[in-house]
């Protein structure tokens, strides 16, 4: 267990920097630039001479490699710079917004794997063929529903029309309900796919029909012994789709107006703040990182023959 920690943090390492550089790279290679649309504005009545000195205080003349030394080692001190358009560290900005972000995104996550797990345990244990396939068929349907326009559709309907949820003036509570719904269910129908798909798999194996031989119950058997044979590839393909949730809270914290990563990233982006964006592209890959680590080392404990060296004996 040790080396697999100790080769997975190496490997974490290097995706980390290789993220770093591909974003710094490729923030560094868009048109326009971030100070010249600020203080270039006529109304603030700066000369060239001032704006080519605030230039030089926010190190925007200095080679291309300097500017990836310096701010790959403000990175590495925790430091992640200074909006360009807020006129703050970008550090404080991130502590004010990241975590509405995280609390949408973790109840996001939770009642993904809440709806998957409920819609593959009905889809496997339905009486009738057809009610099955109709289940089934459900996962499909939800992944291919962009997440903003589920968005405005749960407005119109819960808010609009039933008025089951307000959204305006509503409480802290009543303010997740929209936006959590809103971003699991496009994260639930890839894993209630995997689910049902590992399901059926694992229910063709012998030691099913031995326990369903015993008189054991088919929920019985799913329960207790299908289910954590089943889970490992659930578990792999949720690490992968970490990425996809942040994305989709970004989204889904514009459609509803909340205060988190999707705001400061809407503005960082029409705004070509590219010290905003870095920290929070950089952000991302870390928790991507992190969750897909936690995935390796929970993996071995849902199944045991991971622990096993390749070539040992049985």
């Amino acid at each position: 267990m040790t080396r697999l920690l100790v080769s997975r943090i190496g490997q974490a390492a290097i995706v980390l920097l290789l993220a770093f550089t591909a974003s710094f790279l490729l923030l560094q290679a868009l048109p326009g630039d971030a100070i010249l649309i600020k203080y270039q504005n006529p109304e603030m009545g700066l000369t060239p001479e001032q704006i080519a000195e605030i230039r030089v205080l926010y190190g925007a003349d200095a080679p291309i490699w300097v500017q990836y030394g310096n701010t790959l080692w403000n990175f590495l001190q925790g430091s992640f710079g200074y909006s360009v358009q807020a006129g703050v560290p970008v550090n404080p900005l991130l502590a004010t917004n990241l975590p509405p972000t995280l609390r949408l995104a973790s109840l996001g996550l939770v009642v993904a794997v809440i709806i998957a797990g409920a819609l593959a345990f009905a889809a496997t244990l339905a009486p009738f063929a057809w009610l099955r396939n109709l289940l089934q068929s459900l996962p499909a349907l939800m992944i291919s529903v962009p997440v903003f326009w589920l968005g405005i559709m749960l407005i119109q309907i819960f808010s609009f029309r039933l008025r089951l949820v307000p959204i305006i003036n509503p409480s802290e509570f009543q303010a997740l309900i929209l936006p959590v719904v809103t971003l699991s269910l496009p994260i639930a129908a890839p894993l209630a796919q995997i689910l049902i798909r590992s399901l059926d798999e694992v229910q063709t194996q012998p030691f099913v029909s031995v326990a369903r031989a015993k008189g054991a119950s088919r929920a019985w058997v799913l329960w207790r012994h299908v289910l954590r044979n089943a889970l490992l590839p659930v578990l792999t393909i949720a690490g992968v789709l970490f990425g996809e949730l942040l994305a989709g809270a970004v989204v889904t914290e514009t459609v509803f107006g909340i205060n988190g990563l999707g705001r400061i990233t809407e503005q960082a982006v029409s705004n070509q703040d590219t010290a905003v964006l870095q920290a929070i592209v950089i952000l991302a890959a870390v928790g991507f990182v992190l969750i897909n680590l936690l995935v390796d080392l929970v993996a071995p404990l849902i199944d045991p023959r991971l622990n096993t060296p390749i070539g040992a004996s049985a």
